[in-house]
């Protein structure tokens, strides 16, 4: 009866303990109902506002006003949007606490035929989705952000862009609070701005006008963006920043007009490249087949002047950075030491235009030497790793296996972007080039009279700074974003830093630097170091093996040529009894030396395939073990105290 009893006041303390937490747990909950506390334990702080945004924010002066339109209340709105909506009000939450009562956040329902709607329509949000799901209504989820009468709109919030909400809203705030823009040039030997690529084949039917590049449009949302012709013999005065996108072949007129640009004060961001994939992928292929193209960049004179050497022939190649990549369908990755992935090790930490980044690519990228000229200091941007060296460029179209079969490091980083700053001198101490003259010369020829040449400037009116990056790629589409659709709309997802970075270094020469520390956020990459040195290893163990066996194999593949020119034109028989005899053994040799190899092979497959195996199993099984550990202790713990008692 004593143990029955003991029983029953047991479940009833259970229960009262039960009841009295769930009654702790609402009362908490009704005294913090109007807070925004919450713990965010990533390793980024990505649902914590930035420290950049919360400056802005303390810094405003003006009023805004933030209309959040969300479709709240349509039946088939998919989960997915229901809870990015809910993340999206939480942040909004976060901005007008840190605002200091500059910010008011109106939420509006847009339901059909409501003044709710047509104020959507009128900010520039649209309803998404009804035609492609087959909902009688549109859903809205936007925003709009108005500063008197200045007006920015996020007509559409898509999860896709999740990792850049913050940048997006902030950017935002400092577009309406800000209106005046800077004046950007693009310069560039391909279609970055879009276009027809090729008119005669839209003459046939193929083809068609392509988009601009993400980059150009991503600019034109923050500066007053203008093309530059590569047949410009004249930058614009009102130009405050070029930026050169693999000038391929510029004429000694635009680099005297590049030249006399950066003297009176103009900023210069160029990309340069030893062989541009870009510029290859869209030449027309009717052109190709009858000539390699050439897809190199570079600012001849000027770098010389600046003290500067490119390495156009060759590029780099490391086996530490050395991307994976899925060359055949179906097929294991493969990879190729040409695709660089670059982490916060590789870039300047005492620059705040790299300091935050975290991840990039770049693609037979070229290299930076030399030493800057009188009155010049270079900053070092990014680098790749101790384990790389440079290679002839043809050599890229090899796989990556044969591209490291000889690989043998120079043992320190390759300079893969810089920074040049001070007083820059004048590559054209004559002035303006001169044009070719015809040999045919007008009757009258010696009665005109030459027109003097302007003077030119010979040295920097200010200090001026340049901006030198190695690789063209790294900002082509395919190469730095994903492409996604949702409700007939296209979006983009950042693969990598590498528009961020381009962006941070036109905000850092433009004076603005607010957006650097949010855009880098959220595009952070964890690959298995561990795992790439242990396969790294694994590979130089059987290297030189394996090269043996390929030479044991070339070996006797020579030794049957010489054999076969050396049988006589008159012989009937293909080869003597004799000569049969030799090819025999050297056939036996040959296949011993193709199983060798392929069984160092396999060993070395073998071993990368177990230590992976040894990685997935512990990330896969050790969080349940430890569980079943915790349990069977807990288990013992309760045991032995009951037994106690």
């Amino acid at each position: 009866m004593c143990k029955q009893n003991k029983t029953v006041q047991r479940y009833l303390s259970s229960a009262v303990a039960i009841i009295a937490v769930a009654a702790i747990l609402v009362i908490i909950g009704i005294i913090f109902k109007n807070t925004n506390l919450r713990l965010d334990c990533t390793e980024d702080k990505l649902y914590t506002l930035s420290n950049a945004t919360k400056t802005t924010l303390k810094e405003l002066d003006k009023k805004l006003t933030i209309r959040f339109y969300y479709s709240k209340d349509v039946a088939q709105m998919p989960v997915m949007l229901k809870n990015y909506a809910k993340r999206v009000d939480d942040m909004l939450t976060e901005y007008e606490i840190c605002a200091n009562g500059n910010i008011r956040i109106e939420k509006l329902n847009p339901k059909p035929d409501t003044d709710a709607e047509d104020s959507a329509n009128l900010d520039g949000v649209t309803g998404q989705g009804s035609d492609a799901l087959g909902l009688e209504e549109n859903i809205y989820l936007g925003i709009a952000i108005r500063s008197g009468d200045q007006l920015v709109a996020l007509p559409f919030l898509s999860p896709e862009r999740e990792a850049l909400l913050e940048y997006d809203i902030t950017r935002a705030i400092i577009t309406v609070t800000h209106p005046v823009k800077h004046k950007v040039g693009i310069l560039s030997s391909m279609r970055v701005f879009g276009g027809i690529d090729n008119p005669n084949m839209m003459m046939q039917g193929q083809g068609g006008m392509k988009p601009a590049w993400l980059l150009v449009t991503e600019l034109k949302k923050e500066y007053d963006v203008s093309e530059i012709s590569m047949s410009a013999e004249e930058i614009p005065a009102d130009i405050d920043l070029l930026v050169a996108i693999h000038p391929k072949e510029p004429s000694q007129k635009l680099l005297y007009a590049i030249d006399q640009f950066v003297l009176r004060g103009g900023r210069l961001i160029a990309f340069l490249d030893p062989m541009c994939v870009a510029d290859i992928q869209n030449q027309p292929q009717q052109q190709m087949a009858y000539m390699p193209p050439n897809a190199t960049s570079t600012l001849g004179e000027l770098l010389t002047a600046w003290g500067v050497d490119f390495n156009a022939d060759n590029v780099v190649i490391d086996r530490t950075c050395a991307t994976q990549i899925q060359t055949r369908r179906n097929g294991p990755p493969e990879v190729m030491p040409n695709v660089l992935s670059l982490d916060e090790k590789h870039v300047s930490n005492d620059d705040p235009a790299t300091a935050q980044l975290t991840s990039l690519l770049m693609l037979n990228a070229g290299s930076f030497t030399g030493t800057p000229a009188e009155g010049l200091n270079k900053t070092v941007l990014i680098t790749s790793s101790d384990d790389s060296t440079t290679l002839e460029k043809f050599m890229t179209q090899r796989s990556g296996e044969d591209m490291l079969k000889d690989f043998r490091s120079d043992e320190k980083k390759q300079e893969l972007a810089i920074r040049l700053t001070g007083t820059f001198k004048t590559a054209f101490p004559n002035g303006l080039p001169e044009e070719k003259k015809d040999e045919k010369k007008d009757d009258n020829a010696d009665d005109k009279k030459e027109e003097p040449k302007p003077e030119g400037l010979k040295e920097s009116a200010k200090p001026g700074a340049v901006i030198l990056l190695a690789d063209a790629d790294m900002i082509y589409d395919p190469f730095c974003v994903r492409q996604n659709s949702i409700f007939g709309q296209t979006f983009y997802q950042p693969l990598n830093n590498n528009l961020a970075l381009v962006q941070n270094l036109v905000e850092a020469l433009s004076g603005d630097a607010r957006l650097f520390e949010i855009r880098s956020r959220g595009v952070r990459q964890h690959p298995f170091t561990r795992v790439r040195e242990m396969e790294k290893n694994a590979s130089d163990k059987y290297k030189d093996e394996i090269k043996k066996f390929e030479q044991d194999v070339q070996s006797f593949q020579r030794e049957l040529y010489t054999m076969q020119k050396q049988r006589s034109s008159g012989d009937k028989e293909l080869l003597s009894k004799q000569q049969k005899e030799a090819v025999a053994k050297l056939k036996k040799k040959e296949a011993e030396a193709r199983k060798n190899l392929k069984a160092v092979r396999k060993d070395m497959r073998k071993e990368i395939e177990s230590l992976e195996n040894n990685v997935m199993l512990v990330n896969i099984g050790l969080m349940p073990l430890l569980v079943i550990l915790g349990g069977i202790a807990l288990a013992i713990s309760k045991r032995i105290r009951s037994s106690a008692k």
